[in-house]
């Protein structure tokens, strides 16, 4: 038995005929563009859920920032010269008219008996 090497391979480029190049190119363009349509579908989705998640986020913060508003003019309506005033006398809290200090004798502040 005879073992021979060959350089040419088992088919030759005459074979492959123009019919059956465009086929294959027309079978991986069409591969092409519908993964690329595909892609695309998912990715206008992820656009569309972000765009949603950012209204929905900004109506949450344009209701939270006039709550903050509100609580701002609250506290300063509670906090107002007038009704500590009231606060005050309904406490039954007198003015001030002389302050004493008490004298703490030494560096202790309790002494042992």
């Amino acid at each position: 038995m005879q073992n021979t090497l060959t350089l040419n391979p088992p088919f030759s480029i005459k074979q492959l005929s123009l019919k059956s190049f465009l086929k294959s190119f027309w079978i991986l363009s069409f591969a092409l563009c519908l993964s690329l349509s595909v892609f695309y579908v998912f990715q206008m989705n992820e656009i569309i859920k972000g765009s949603y998640s950012i209204e929905q986020y900004e109506k949450n913060l344009s209701v939270l920032s006039q709550e903050n508003d509100n609580l701002k003019i609250n506290f300063s309506k509670s906090k107002s010269l007038d009704n500590i005033e009231g606060l005050a006398q309904s406490l039954n809290l007198e003015k001030i008219t002389e302050v004493k200090y008490i004298q703490i004798l030494g560096n202790q502040v309790v002494a042992a008996k």
